[in-house]
């Protein structure tokens, strides 16, 4: 992966794919590799740019300061050092937040914005279960049982279908070699924790929301309650790992809303 240094950070990030630049901005505790089932999806109608966010990934070092201001300048500088003045961003979780943050800052440079499985609020109980998470991960408990743990918050219920699927999703988590290690997880919680997103729910450029009807960790009533004067569709059947539970249905959303706001 490339690396791009700024400031008191190497941010690595992936290019993939041919066509209008796409910005995709991960979850909390996600890196690129969270975009592995939508990427193959639009690398024939994107340049999709998959930064790993700072704590996260390949980035370093793991613990630099971090905020939501932050890693949405450090989105911003990345784009500007690959020479794209005007692009579309998506951004899941915690990356929607930066992307309606970069919506705010710069709206000029985002012909279009996509909202997955998020909003600019901040649940308290949320944190409290990524706190929960690191008490689990820094416990004697088997190192599965974290994930095990978050899992049903994460995905549709249907995975649970498969006991086999789930243990797999479990090793594959355990044996990706750039996870992200507890310490970083913690030092990553900061940027939710003393996030106030309040003046970011009027984006002035094209901006839809896309939202899982199972969502358990950003509910589809938070998201309306601040975000349904946007574009928005539910999708029937996706939690909150949206772009994993309903890749097909997320990737036509966006295509056909970026084809109606060119570069």
């Amino acid at each position: 992966m490339p690396t791009f240094e700024r400031d008191d950070i190497a941010l690595h990030y992936k290019v993939t794919g041919d066509g209008p630049p796409l910005l995709m901005l991960p979850g909390f505790m996600s890196d690129h590799a969270s975009w592995m089932p939508l990427v193959p999806l639009l690398q024939n109608h994107f340049t999709c740019i998959t930064p790993d966010n700072r704590t996260t990934g390949q980035t370093t070092p793991w613990d630099a300061p971090v905020s939501i201001d932050l890693m949405c300048k450090d989105a911003l500088a990345l784009m500007g050092h690959l020479g794209f003045e005007r692009y579309h961003t998506i951004g899941h979780s915690m990356g929607g937040i930066i992307a309606l943050h970069m919506a705010q800052e710069v709206p000029d440079r985002m012909a279009s914005t996509h909202i997955a499985a998020s909003a600019p609020v901040r649940l308290p109980r949320n944190t409290a279960l990524f706190a929960n998470l690191i008490a689990i991960r820094r416990s004697s408990a088997p190192e599965d049982t974290w994930l095990r743990a978050l899992f049903p918050w994460l995905f549709n219920p249907r995975v649970y279908n498969d006991p086999k699927a789930v243990d797999q999703a479990v090793a594959d988590s355990l044996a990706y070699p750039h996870a992200q290690s507890t310490d970083a997880m913690e030092h990553q919680l900061t940027a939710l924790r003393g996030f106030d997103g309040t003046d970011l729910a009027s984006p002035t450029c094209p901006t839809q929301v896309l939202i899982g009807a199972l969502d358990l960790i950003v509910p589809p009533d938070h998201i309306l309650a601040v975000l349904s004067h946007l574009p928005h569709h539910i999708l029937e059947g996706a939690g909150h790992s949206i772009h994993w539970d309903a890749p097909d249905q997320v990737a036509e959303l966006l295509c056909a809303y970026a084809a109606k706001h060119p570069i």
